[in-house]
């Protein structure tokens, strides 16, 4: 498929809905672009949220790690 798309002075540009339809892009998604040997790629993005940690966060996270760790080593000397 192919179209020409106009870009704003601004840069910005609009897909036409065939393209959209096509890769399943709506307007809460973000593209990639690319700059191959032929010209410009645009395929869809995934944006996956991030969390930083607190200081508390991290402890839950070594609390639950070392009962994991005591469950494993009481259930390896259980099964000698």
């Amino acid at each position: 498929m192919t179209s020409v798309i106009n870009v704003t002075k601004r840069g910005v540009l609009t897909l036409p809905v065939r393209f959209r339809r096509q890769l399943g892009i709506t307007g809460e998604n973000m593209v990639i672009a690319e700059s191959t040997p032929e010209g410009v790629l645009l395929r869809p993005a995934v944006a996956l949220p991030i969390e930083i940690y607190t200081d508390e966060r991290v402890r839950e996270f070594n609390e639950s790690e070392a009962e994991l760790v005591a469950e494993f080593e009481s259930e390896s000397k259980r099964r000698g």
